[in-house]
């Protein structure tokens, strides 16, 4: 940026440039040929000392007058107070318009080609200090700025009126008692112009079961003319909302459906908002509202509104592709206890049938014991097929042959029990899967034994996992009719159980060819959410299994000597790539001579993953810089090396830094605050490092921003590349 004291008119207005004047004469200079140069409008915003400034400098005066006696019209915006109100009245006599806004900073302006601000306005004082901007980009900043403000600010009768008649000012509470919440839900849908609603199902639920008296009768209005109507933004997600959904947009409700719906539900009017502090689930009441009048309140929700509005798409388009099956739906359930009531509801849902493949014998013995086998038994009997996939251990064959005698309906067959599965599967119809990570086959409990599971709606997804079984279940066949040789049906399991891993990648595939192919923006909006949740999905799939592996011990290592370097740069390259427009930065100060023996694949697994977190946690709006070091050290070792030398390999950013409640349990599964993923990487690099013989640990950086991880690998004697 330069600074400058003075240009010539001709010269700033020839060139792009973007400049600091400083003092009186320059700042008040530059203003009024700033104003000389308005043919159209003027777009200003200033704090609330700049309306005496305006009135009591003759320059800045003249110069509003002179703008509107050519015809152009100004737009202003000011925060209007009992202190300024006489200088506002005088403001509304030589503006187009005037609005007022709560706690206006400083001021901008905008013509149509050129741009000022300022930070610094003393009252009835020409301005001492400017930033002046011709640049178009800047020009288009500014004036979707003051757009922003300009769509939420008060019209300034309205504000003075309301000074004048000492009306109240704006209230914001916290309400816990149900006669006052009741009483707020209602007040804002009977004394409203306009309606916004962001919920969930449930809170439509809650809506219908409480107060749908209320929005029926501002519904009445809107059909007479008498109301603007209501809009409503949710998750549609799976059938069972439909009916619901389809209800509420016959009655008028017009309504959209985004992806992600905020943690909190909230209904916007023109004069009133209310906002839970909790996820609204099944229609239950609301124990606690956020209920305000405030401006700045109504504004930023008002914004977040028109943001889910604009991305959500139609209800009725959303709704039918749930009920043509072209849409993918993904929840994680963390909780076992609610993934066997998930279980018991997707089981009873079934219309035609039921393929389930145990990650082991023990999960077959499991299911019998609680008493699921019974129940798929009597669906079976009532003439849904139910297909059973089981990996045998031999040992307990009598057994199981034993109990499967007992459930004739239920179709079985047995797979080798040296099958690594790992993860239990269920799929309904052809059109939902649920997938099951074991944590500890062992335990006869099933509370005890399953960790996450993973629930996908989705016909293409659960059509490739159908694929898979009806694969796995006609070679069991050829198994036990032909006796196979032992190892030609080891080597089919395994190969089975690689295909299982990545039912995903064929979805992937078809989803890019299809974008590419077509030209229809809305088919191609489409087809990005299914790619986007096809590589969420291949993600977590492939981190329940790295925590799989490392709960059963069976974390397998290829070491081999590598440069170090060598690693970085090629990880680096291929986030450089897609880091340019988010303004991020990567550095790497690693020798040619710092080398390792490790499983280069898992260590760069390690790297790539401690970068990825740096990117999550970089805010968008400033400069992000990651820099990844290498350092040797002695560290005392905890498996008795005898040199204990080590390296130690860094990578900082200068992000948000490490929450503070998250730091003790940062490196266990499930530690996060982020959207994306859903908190195992850590826990994995944890058990890549500890299986190599280093440890990881990390902080917060000293300066306040951002935090620095690390982890430390033992230095093998002649460890040369």
């Amino acid at each position: 940026m330069n600074q400058s004291n003075s240009h010539s008119h001709g010269d700033f207005i020839s060139k792009k440039r973007t400049e600091i004047l400083y003092g009186s004469n320059n700042a008040v200079s530059r203003g009024v040929s700033f104003m000389e140069n308005v043919k159209l409008k003027m777009d200003i915003i200033f704090d609330y000392k700049a309306p005496s400034i305006v009135i009591d400098i003759p320059e800045y005066k003249n110069g509003y007058k002179d703008i509107l006696s050519k015809g152009a019209k100004i737009r202003c915006i000011t925060e209007i107070t009992k202190d300024n109100i006489q200088y506002c009245k005088k403001l509304m006599d030589i503006v187009t318009e005037l609005r007022h806004m709560d706690g206006m900073k400083g001021g901008i302006a905008i013509n149509e080609n050129e741009y000022m601000a300022t930070t610094v306005l003393q009252e009835s004082q020409p301005l001492t200090e400017v930033i002046y901007s011709n640049v178009k980009e800047v020009v288009d900043q500014g004036q979707y700025i003051f757009d922003t403000f300009w769509r939420n600010a008060t019209p300034s009768k309205k504000k003075i009126k309301d000074i004048e008649e000492g009306l109240e000012s704006a209230k914001t509470n916290v309400l816990e008692n149900q006669d006052e919440i009741r009483k707020a839900v209602t007040d804002l849908a009977l004394k409203s112009n306009y309606i916004c609603i962001c919920t969930t199902i449930g809170g439509i639920k809650l809506i219908y079961d409480n107060f749908f008296d209320a929005y029926k009768e501002v519904l009445k209005k809107y059909r007479n003319g008498e109301h603007k109507g209501i809009r409503l933004v949710t998750s549609i997600n799976h059938s069972k909302d439909i009916e619901l959904v389809k209800l509420f947009s016959k009655l008028g409700i017009k309504i959209r459906h985004v992806k992600n719906i905020p943690f909190h539900s909230f209904a916007l009017s023109d004069k009133m908002l209310n906002s839970t502090l909790e996820m609204m689930k099944e229609g239950g009441m609301i124990t606690n509202l956020l209920n305000s009048n405030d401006i700045l309140y109504l504004g930023h929700y008002d914004t977040i509104f028109r943001e889910l509005w604009k991305s959500g798409i139609d209800a009725k388009d959303r709704i039918k592709d749930i009920e043509e099956g072209n849409f993918i739906n993904v929840d994680i359930i963390p909780n076992p206890e609610e993934s066997l009531k998930f279980v018991t509801q997707i089981a009873k849902s079934a219309s035609r049938e039921i393929l389930i493949l145990f990650s082991s014998t023990n999960g077959y013995l499991r299911t019998e014991k609680s008493g699921g086998l019974v129940s798929l038994n009597q669906i079976a009997f009532g003439g849904i097929k139910v297909k059973v996939l089981t990996p045998l251990d031999p040992t307990k064959e009598d057994k199981i042959n034993q109990i499967k005698s007992k459930y004739n309906h239920i179709e079985s067959r047995n797979l080798q029990a040296n099958m690594q599965i790992g993860i239990g599967i269920i799929i309904v119809d052809k059109e939902k899967s649920l997938i099951f990570e074991i944590k500890d086959d062992a335990k006869d409990n099933f509370i005890e034994s399953l960790g996450l599971a993973i629930y996908i709606e989705g016909k293409s997804t659960a059509l490739s996992y159908a694929t898979v079984f009806d694969s796995l279940w006609k070679q069991a066949e050829m198994v036990q009719q032909l006796q196979i040789h032992d190892l030609m049906q080891r080597e089919f399991v395994n190969i089975a159980a690689h295909e299982l891993r990545t039912p995903i990648q064929p979805i992937l595939g078809l989803a890019e060819i299809v974008k590419n192919k077509t030209k229809d923006r809305e088919q191609k909006e489409l087809l990005s959410i299914v790619i986007s949740n096809a590589n969420r999905l291949k993600k977590l799939s492939e981190d329940v299994l790295d925590v799989t592996k490392i709960e059963s011990n069976t974390l397998d290592l290829n070491k081999e000597r590598f440069s170090l370097k060598d690693m970085v740069a090629d990880i680096v390259n291929i986030y450089r790539e897609g880091l340019d427009q988010k303004n991020i930065e990567i550095k790497h100060f690693i020798s040619d001579e710092d080398c390792l023996y490790a499983d280069k694949n898992r260590i760069s697994q390690v790297v790539s993953n401690l970068i990825s977190n740096s990117i999550k946690f970089i805010v968008d709006k400033r400069d992000g810089i990651i820099s990844i070091t290498a350092e040797k050290k002695e560290i005392k070792s905890d498996i008795g090396n005898d040199d204990n030398k080590f390296i130690v390999i860094s990578v900082k950013d200068n992000g948000t830094g490490i929450d503070e409640n998250i730091m003790p349990n940062l490196f266990s599964k499930f530690q996060t605050k982020s959207f994306h993923g859903m908190g195992l990487g850590l826990y994995i690099c944890k058990s890549i490092i500890k299986s190599h013989g280093g440890t990881i640990w990390a902080k917060n950086n000293e300066d306040g921003s951002g935090a620095t991880f690390s982890f430390s690998l033992p230095i093998i004697i002649n460890n040369c590349c």
